[in-house]
């Protein structure tokens, strides 16, 4: 059965820029009045997508072999082609709708629309403007802080080319700035819908596939230069019995403690600090008879204190 659940999912950033922004030299996303690392759902995203690639899975978003981006409307043109290979039928649209057929046949191949939904460009027969199909995902994830303030730097970097200079012989150098974050521990929050998962027919293997896209797709994914450096440290579901309860953010009850009186932003690595989560204790503890499972990882390397969930029924996410 689908639970109604929270998300508590945690990472490092590690000389690295995990959600650089194109509109300020792509430097690390930052809220510079608190100064708290951000990261964007969508960066978040992206990882268990290309997780479900690596897999062999086919997603919605995507770029295409040669490695160009699509955009819906070219995207779905290529789904309504293979639908058509497949099954030999049409999957154009009747006015506004999709056809049902094609549609459940849409859901059933992609699971990142189960998981996270869609929107769906459809335009109406003999019209010049089309309509929206829209997909409202049952896992949504907010945006993602640094539970402490960080530092961030900028390196000058230049690269050299052989034949780039006149006449094709020689030299030609560039210069560029590189810009990274030192450390950051980084939560995200989320939750999952059972209404809106049984309505695009979400399953439990679905939620499995999930946490083995956070938990091992961000380690795969984590491989170009200015993603490397990231690694999962804390995972916990909360999967509520009935309705959701009024838990609220998760993150609102964790505190990062250096160790040997250093400032938060001068933290290097997971051995310099402990994470304190009594307050997220108390906060579960409230609401403990209305839980029906707690699904938790820790990386061994993360000192956590006062995690206390004696007498709820844990369950331990292999990693």
């Amino acid at each position: 059965m689908l639970p109604n659940a929270e998300i508590l999912y945690l990472y490092e950033a590690k000389d690295t820029n995990p959600n650089g922004d194109p509109d300020a030299e792509n430097r690390p996303r930052m809220d510079y009045v608190g100064r708290r690392l951000l990261v964007s759902d969508v960066r978040l995203k992206r990882y268990v997508r290309d997780y479900l690639l690596a897999r062999g899975e086919d997603v919605w978003v995507r770029s295409r072999e040669d490695g160009s981006r699509t955009d819906a409307d070219g995207r779905l043109e290529e789904l309504k082609k293979e639908y058509q290979k497949e099954t030999g039928k049409e999957a154009g649209a009747k006015k506004k709708d999709l056809d049902p057929e094609f549609l459940s046949w849409y859901l059933r191949r992609l699971r990142d629309v189960r998981l996270f939904g869609a929107v769906l460009p459809i335009k109406a027969e003999g019209e010049g403007k089309g309509g929206t199909g829209q997909f409202v995902g049952p896992v949504q994830f907010d945006w993602g802080y640094s539970l402490h303030p960080v530092e961030v730097y900028t390196a000058t970097i230049s690269s050299v080319f052989a034949g780039r200079t006149e006449g094709g012989k020689g030299e030609h150098g560039t210069f560029g700035k590189d810009h990274r974050v030192h450390y950051a521990l980084i939560a995200f929050w989320g939750r999952i819908s059972r209404r809106r998962g049984e309505a695009l027919g979400l399953t439990p293997e679905d939620l499995e596939v999930l946490e083995k896209g956070l938990l091992e797709g961000l380690l795969e994914g984590a491989t170009t230069r200015s993603k490397v450096g990231q690694t999962p440290r804390l995972y916990l579901r909360v999967d509520w019995r009935e309705g959701f309860r009024p838990l609220g953010d998760p993150r609102d009850g964790l505190r990062v403690l250096p160790e040997g009186g250093k400032a938060p932003e001068a933290i290097r690595s997971v051995g310099e600090y402990r994470l304190e989560a009594s307050a997220l204790s108390e906060s579960l503890s409230r609401f403990k008879e209305s839980i029906a499972r707690v699904r938790l990882w820790v990386h061994p390397d993360l000192k956590v204190e006062g995690l206390s969930l004696e007498g709820f029924p844990v369950e331990e996410v292999k990693v």
